[in-house]
């Protein structure tokens, strides 16, 4: 027992500070993607044609747009680019409260906002907010960073959310994947089992637009014409810290 809690003196604190201090993010971390204009040539569609989910639009335009509701954050883009015009920025808080804020610019570095939930939800669940995740599909990828955050590192208790094993006990529902053919009756009963008033996140490209399985019939390409869904969070798989922002801007504790 004492060998025990020595080792535990030794470990110090694991816990990350964030978001009372900026997160460390690795060295590859691919966020918020940017084109750097004045690169461009003109007539040049390599960045578009390159992309597997056309997340890259109007690129023949002066206003192209990456939609990152359906980026894959696979740097497809910028080895296509000729002249190194594509970069992704360390950006990682990029969520939103609605599909259409995840349409941003490509030239400028405006990011994605969340709009707190709305003042009697956020009474009932800025403090303690249970969640039922549905993988609806999925690869494993978003749910496995879901799964991270209940780790020492991220902590995701320390702001009383937990994901929990019963709709009936949720306040709302996590979904990743594209919602398959096979999950969608099951992702709508798990739905109609969580008691009002409830929300949903859609976290994933997967589960925001269809992500690479888009327009397949197989698939629904993701839960936003089927749920109404209050946060959107981006990415494949977004990283954890990716996640955690955009939980805490709903419930308005970014700061």
């Amino acid at each position: 027992m004492i060998e025990l809690l020595r080792t535990r003196l030794k470990q110090g604190h694991s816990t990350i500070k964030f978001p009372k201090e900026p997160p460390t993010l690795p060295d590859r971390f691919r966020g918020r993607p940017t084109i750097a204009s004045e690169k461009c040539i003109d007539g040049c569609s390599a960045c578009a044609d390159a992309c597997p989910t056309g997340a890259i639009l109007g690129i023949d335009t002066t206003e192209p747009k990456f939609d990152l509701g359906r980026c894959l954050f696979c740097a497809d883009c910028a080895e296509a680019c000729p002249t190194s015009a594509i970069t992704h920025l360390a950006d990682y808080s990029l969520s939103a409260s609605t599909r259409e804020e995840l349409v941003i610019s490509a030239k400028d570095r405006s990011l994605p906002q969340v709009t707190p939930l709305r003042p009697e939800l956020l009474g009932l669940f800025q403090r303690s907010l249970k969640l039922r995740e549905v993988s609806a599909g999925g690869c494993n990828g978003c749910e496995s960073d879901i799964n991270v955050l209940s780790t020492v590192t991220f902590d995701l208790g320390r702001f009383g959310i937990e994901i929990v094993a019963s709709p009936r006990h949720a306040d709302g529902l996590i979904i990743t994947g594209p919602v398959s053919e096979n999950m969608k009756l099951a992702l709508l009963k798990t739905w109609e089992a969580v008691p009002s008033p409830k929300i949903v996140i859609a976290i994933g490209s997967c589960a925001i637009a269809g992500g690479p399985f888009q327009g397949h019939p197989e698939v629904n390409d993701g839960t936003t014409g089927l749920l109404p869904v209050n946060l959107f969070i981006p990415g494949c798989p977004p990283h954890p810290i990716t996640i955690l922002d955009g939980l805490l801007q709903m419930l308005d504790r970014r700061t």
